[in-house]
């Protein structure tokens, strides 16, 4: 896949108390899905989010939007966050590629 854009920056995640509530394309969060917030981009629109500590990384598809905390770039799923290897941390250094 062409990456359109590259994006670094901070990312957090979020689960249980969003588990089950509507996002903001109109669809039911679900934390062990491989979805993301990002405050502009398309929904739908697929992303690999690399792990810059450890070099993990996952293709996520935004369906939410947000972060809104701080200048982080991006808000994964709880599943998204397991991916990457960042659960614990709360939150990670990432780079983003925009396919």
């Amino acid at each position: 896949m062409e990456v359109l854009q590259t994006i670094t920056g901070s990312a957090s995640w979020y689960g249980g108390k969003f588990h089950g509530r509507t996002t903001a394309n109109g669809e039911r969060y679900n934390m062990h899905e491989m979805t993301a917030a990002h405050r502009t981009l398309p929904f739908g629109t697929k992303v690999r989010v690399i792990n810059e500590r450890n070099g993990k990384a996952v293709v996520v598809r935004i369906n939410d939007r947000g972060p809104f905390v701080g200048k982080r770039v991006i808000d994964l799923s709880r599943g998204a966050a397991q991916a990457v290897g960042m659960i614990d941390q709360g939150v990670a250094r990432v780079k983003l590629e925009v396919l």
